[in-house]
Order: C-alpha cells, then structure tokens, then sequence
C-alpha cells in the first residue's frame, strides 16, 4: 500500500505542476497576443507615413505617434543614416525605419533576432504607405533590410 500512496502522490503532483507550467504557457501567450505599441516619429504634415501607420493599426498594431524628433530618435536608436526614410519607429526593442510591412515587423518579433531592427530605405512606391491610389498603382521592387548592431545590413525580405 505505501508504494501505491507514493505512487498517487507522485501522480498528483505531476499533475500540478503541469497544471502550473499549462497556467504560465497561458499567461505568456496572452501576453504575445496582447496588441503591442509601435512609437512613431514623423512630420506632422507627411501624408505617406500616415498611410503607413493606418498599415501598421489595420494590422494588429496600436500606434503612438510623435509629430516631431525623427531624426533625434533615428540617431538615439542607431539607425545608420544610410538607411534612413520618412519615419522611425520602436516596437519592443527594435527599430523600425521606413516603410516596413507589417508582416515583416511580426516576423521579426517572433523570431527575436540580435539586431537593431528592419530598414525600407528611401521609400519605393508600393510599400506600405507609398501604395494609395495616388500613386497610380504603381510599385518599385524594394527589400526589408536587417540592420545588425555593426551598421551591416542583410535582406531580410525582397518584394518585386
């Protein structure tokens, strides 16, 4: 009988502590689908990086936006100028410079790799924000850029 007591008691807290580490599995993907802020720096009078941040809300992101103090927050975060555009942003510890799509940002945070953030250099029509009606459907291919801690970049994404 002691050897099935032992037996029970080990199974019950087995059973506990899983149940524990099921509860902080649920906890840590509540808090991955909480809607994560994006800090956005931009002219107050730019058309395009508006567009942009409706790109990034329609995709799940809430946004926070300072009309001012782009090219401050591009120095302080490490943004290289060579990579620069119309907007920066911040999003849990990374950059993000330009017209990066959504879907890259989410990529990147899922994969979390050791790097400053995503670059869309310049800003190539079709990219989110520079792809409204105005431009008249017309579309530059451009790549997602990996900035690493160095200044060195890779592409991380290529559309064409």
């Amino acid at each position: 009988m002691p050897l099935t007591n032992s037996f029970i008691g080990v199974n019950r807290r087995s059973l506990v502590l899983g149940a524990l580490a099921l509860g902080s599995l649920s906890l840590a993907l509540a808090k991955d689908e909480q809607t994560l802020t994006i800090q956005v720096w931009k002219d107050p009078n730019c058309g395009c990086c508006r567009d942009w941040i409706s790109h990034i809300e329609k995709n799940g992101f809430s946004v926070r936006v300072m009309d001012e103090g782009n090219p401050s927050a591009r120095s302080e975060l490490g943004v290289p100028l060579k990579y620069a555009s119309c907007h920066t942003a911040l999003v849990a510890g990374y950059f993000i410079e330009g017209h990066v799509p959504a879907l890259d940002i989410k990529k990147m945070l899922a994969q979390k790799p050791i790097a400053l953030g995503l670059a869309v250099p310049g800003m190539p029509l079709g990219s989110p924000g520079m792809d409204g009606g105005v431009y008249g459907g017309r579309r530059d291919p451009f790549k997602v850029l990996l900035i690493q801690k160095d200044g060195s970049a890779s592409v991380y994404n290529s559309y064409f």
